[in-house]
């Protein structure tokens, strides 16, 4: 039996056709798991990215509300120990009146 021969004169392989369908699936599954895989780990990345973004935020904002209430804080303590004077009247204009 006689082999084909390819362009050039090189021999090739009677089943390198079926070989080829096959390998290009296997291909496409590896091509397809491994975007799959890269956008799942993507996915992650951003959630974590997210939390942590998201838990200094919470920081961030509990500290500056501490800060808020205390400087409430000493703001009544200060208003309570020096209450405001009361404030001066207008003196009264008096109307003309017309003799």
């Amino acid at each position: 039996m006689r082999r084909p021969l390819l362009f050039g004169g090189y021999p090739i392989k009677e089943n390198a056709i079926s070989d080829f369908i096959n390998f290009n699936k296997k291909s496409a599954l590896r091509t397809a798991q491994r975007i799959f895989d890269e956008w799942e780990h993507r996915t992650q990345l951003v959630k974590l990215h997210t939390n942590a973004e998201s838990a200094a935020n919470d920081a961030k904002t509990a500290r500056l509300r501490a800060l808020r209430l205390e400087k409430e804080a000493r703001d009544a303590e200060a208003a309570r120990l020096n209450p405001p004077s009361p404030p001066l009247s207008q003196p009264k204009k008096r109307k003309k009146t017309s003799s």
